[in-house]
């Protein structure tokens, strides 16, 4: 995964309303932990952070973070947490976690289809997409944005698992092998077709036992008649 530069600011003011001074001025508040130093409060861009979290591919997004101000290089960090405000979708609080470039780290990664299955094409199969996202863990530099699976040749009855996911250089995929992740189901159409059929003949055969109750009932009034 590429980095990409992103400016902060030393945040000294925490309060309730000093936050709010602050994003009315065009500003996120914002924390960075992990890694050797303490959590520091931070701020930024509005307008800068947004535009970064709009263009990427995914929610994973890997930053060279560089603080105004602070002392010593750049820090890399992976954009942990994003709050949004509910109502303007506006980035209301953002976390970043601290990384090294040479330690391994884990994060869960969006599970991606590509191309139409066989099985649905051809079949009339149904796509059932059973893991959205999936663990792994790699150098931050190798971290994977998605996971893009090709489907185009998976037939109905047919499923791809976690052990079966493209191998990614420098990639641990992490998880049960046997998990599944995408499948086409047979066409539902016709287990309703099915479904429908076995309550039509349930009703037909209700039918066909009704002529031979009724006909029962005036044999046994003939007899009583006889006697009379």
């Amino acid at each position: 995964m590429k980095s990409v530069s992103l400016t902060a600011y030393p945040r000294t003011l925490s309060g309730r309303l000093d936050v709010k001074k602050l994003r009315a001025q065009g500003r996120v508040p914002a924390v960075i932990y992990g890694g050797q130093a303490k959590p520091e409060s931070l701020e930024l861009a509005q307008v800068e952070l947004e535009n970064l979290i709009h263009h990427s591919v995914s929610e994973n997004v890997l930053v060279d973070l560089k603080i105004e101000g602070g002392a010593g290089a750049s820090r890399l960090a992976l954009l942990q947490d994003v709050q949004h405000f509910a109502l303007t979708g506006k980035v209301l609080h953002v976390d970043f976690h601290e990384v090294s470039a040479t330690e391994k780290v884990t994060i869960t990664v969006p599970v991606e289809t590509k191309g139409e299955a066989v099985g649905v094409k051809r079949d009339g199969g149904v796509l059932e997409h059973v893991l959205f996202k999936v663990k792994v863990k790699a150098l931050p530099k190798d971290l994977p944005e998605i996971i893009e699976i090709d489907v185009t040749e998976l037939a109905v009855g047919q499923t791809i698992h976690l052990g079966d996911l493209p191998k990614v250089e420098g990639v641990e995929y992490l998880g049960d092998a046997k998990i599944s992740v995408i499948s086409v189901a047979a066409p539902r159409a016709e287990k309703v077709d099915d479904t429908a059929a076995a309550a039509v003949t349930e009703v037909v055969a209700t039918k066909e036992k009704k002529p031979d109750a009724a006909a029962a009932a005036p044999a046994a009034g003939a007899k009583k008649d006889g006697k009379k």
